[in-house]
């Protein structure tokens, strides 16, 4: 069986053909009963089927002698045109057999054979080929590697191609098998990328140049790919894309080599000299260990890096450790004498406001540290306290005594000689107002029904002020609202704390005096006398204290007394409340 699945013959007959089925140039045998040895299958029998006969001139009506010479004379051609059917094709072009139109035969060199000469039927699109009539000389497909292709039909084929012949003309490429199109490009998709093509694209186009079919219209006449030029530009880029990539890869490895080589073996910048006169302060929180504290000094303009920071600390270990708390410094310094000046006690400019200190005596702890004649600091909060960026809501009342009492917010603070106390109190300021923001005075004020934030600093002072122990505070603060309902049958909306009297009269003493004593007192901070809150905060509260006036503990108290620092008692009556203060008494006693 062949590939094409028909019984041997002449020669294999392509599916596509269109004529491929109906009996073929060689119909007659399927007259005479025989199977066609083209078509596989008994042929399509036509009663009036006749063959023109060229030797004679005339019309041939198909005797049987006719098709029997005709059928020994098939047989001999195939076995001169193919040689023996055990050997594999062989060369065939050697054999071949002229045609001979003039004598209306085929002439092998020593004799014609006028009967059965096949003429090209005028209906057969390939018979009227000249190039392809029967017998003409044609490409050897199975000696080349497009062995796989079938072999033509006899009327199908071309003239002989020897390597030195010019090709025939071809069909058009609609009709043309695909076979046989052998300008096909598999594009990129199926081989070497296009973008590593470039040069098997110049090629190409040489070779288009010498067979002249630059234009490549093979396809129903339109070109494949464009001129040279673009293949060549578009190498060019590729070209360009590639030097860019691997001229920016060295300079990345350049600089980050340069980088690396600068932090493991070269010096790293530093200042020289003890800095200038600008003085910066630098704070050291707990815990924090060389490079952090390198960081904060380069970011305050006391050190050039923080490598620097860190090799001179690292040159000698045996010295002490910095310490937590606030340095005083100066800008542009080197490492070195920035590390011997944190070392030394007076840069350690440690100054600290405790919760709950009044802005008195503050303000004497600041003319101590700056070396300065008592009051000097109170006189100028006194005269420039509008000067240092109170919030808006601050001190809007007249009778308060001091406008920063409240603003001077509990915490540590750089102070050191060659500071002004204005710049000691602005810091100051400024880190309250913070934190005021911080805890949202301004918003909560309406819904703890006080009239605006300054109220609610000055229950924070007065939380501070009365609570012993903190962790009272929040029943404390319960105790100031309660008292301050006007409604309330204990107190009428006096809060009547010492703390207040303690405040106007400037000091701090467990017996106030008698309550009848205290209710003569006419002073707008007199608690005792004056229904409400006093004009402003009595001192400065810290964090807890203020968290707590925000967020009050639920109850019923009006009266509280601490016993000792693990025990407060409240109470709801003034009776228990007696009771109570004969339980502190007995405690005081023994």
């Amino acid at each position: 069986m062949t590939e094409y699945g028909r019984g041997p013959g002449s020669e294999p007959w392509h599916p596509d053909d269109p004529l491929y089925g109906d009996g073929g140039w060689d119909g007659q045998q399927a007259q005479a009963g025989q199977q066609s040895p083209y078509g596989g299958q008994p042929q399509q029998q036509y009663p009036e089927q006749q063959q023109y006969d060229n030797g004679n001139g005339g019309w041939n009506n198909g005797h049987q002698g006719h098709q029997g010479h005709h059928d020994a004379y098939a047989q001999q051609q195939y076995q001169q045109e193919y040689g023996d059917p055990g050997q594999q094709y062989p060369g065939h072009n050697q054999h071949q057999q002229q045609y001979d139109q003039v004598n209306g035969g085929w002439n092998n060199g020593t004799q014609q054979h006028a009967q059965g000469a096949y003429v090209p039927d005028p209906a057969d699109p390939y018979g009227q080929q000249q190039a392809m009539a029967y017998g003409a000389g044609q490409q050897d497909f199975y000696g080349t590697p497009d062995a796989y292709p079938p072999p033509e039909p006899p009327s199908r084929r071309r003239a002989d191609t020897t390597p030195a012949a010019t090709p025939a003309p071809e069909p058009e490429a609609e009709k043309q098998p695909t076979a046989e199109r052998t300008d096909w490009d598999p594009g990129p998709d199926q081989g070497e990328h296009a973008f590593f093509a470039g040069g098997a694209d110049d090629d190409d186009d040489e070779a288009e140049e010498r067979t002249g079919r630059g234009d490549r219209k093979g396809r129903g006449g339109k070109s494949k790919k464009p001129g040279k030029g673009g293949k060549k530009r578009r190498s060019g880029c590729a070209c360009l894309v590639v030097v860019m990539v691997f001229g920016g890869g060295f300079a990345g490895v350049s600089y980050f080599g340069y980088q690396f080589f600068q932090n493991r073996f070269g010096e790293a910048p530093d200042y020289s000299g003890d800095g200038t006169s600008e003085t910066v302060t630098v704070t050291v929180g707990k815990g924090e260990f060389g490079s952090v504290i390198g960081q904060k000094l380069k970011a305050a303009g006391v050190v050039k890096s923080v490598d620097a920071f860190t090799a001179a600390l690292a040159q000698n270990p045996d010295r002490p450790n910095i310490q937590a708390g606030v340095y005083l410094l100066k800008k542009e310094m080197s490492a070195e004498s920035a590390i011997s000046l944190m070392l030394d006690p007076k840069s350690q400019s440690n100054f600290t406001v405790r919760e709950g200190l009044r802005n008195r005596d503050v303000y004497a702890l600041v003319d101590k540290e700056l070396d300065l004649d008592k009051g000097t600091t109170e006189e100028v909060a006194e005269n420039k306290w509008k000067t240092l960026g109170l919030p808006d809501w601050a001190n809007d009342n007249d009778d308060i005594k001091d406008p920063l009492e409240g603003f001077l917010y509990p915490s540590t603070y750089p102070v050191a000689k060659g500071m002004k106390p204005e710049a000691v109190l602005k810091e100051m300021v400024d880190l309250s107002k913070a934190k005021y923001e911080e805890f949202d005075l301004e918003g909560k004020a309406k819904s703890l029904n006080l009239e605006n934030p300054l109220q609610v600093l000055t229950v924070a002072s007065l939380v501070q002020a009365e609570g012993k122990y903190k962790k009272d505070f929040l029943k404390v603060a319960r105790v100031v609202y309660n008292r301050l309902d006007k409604n309330n049958t204990e107190t009428y909306g006096l809060l009547d704390f010492d703390s207040t009297v303690n405040y106007l009269r400037g000091e701090s003493k467990l017996a106030t005096g008698s309550v009848n004593s205290l209710r003569q007192i006419d002073d707008p901070y007199n608690t005792y006398k004056i229904k409400g809150l006093p004009p402003g905060p009595i001192g400065n509260p810290g964090e807890v204290a203020i968290k707590a006036a925000l967020k009050p503990a639920k109850g019923p108290w009006y009266y509280f007394v601490s016993i000792n620092e693990d025990e407060t008692l409240f109470a709801v009556t003034n009776e228990e409340h007696n009771e109570n203060r004969k339980k502190y008494q007995e405690a005081q006693n023994g």
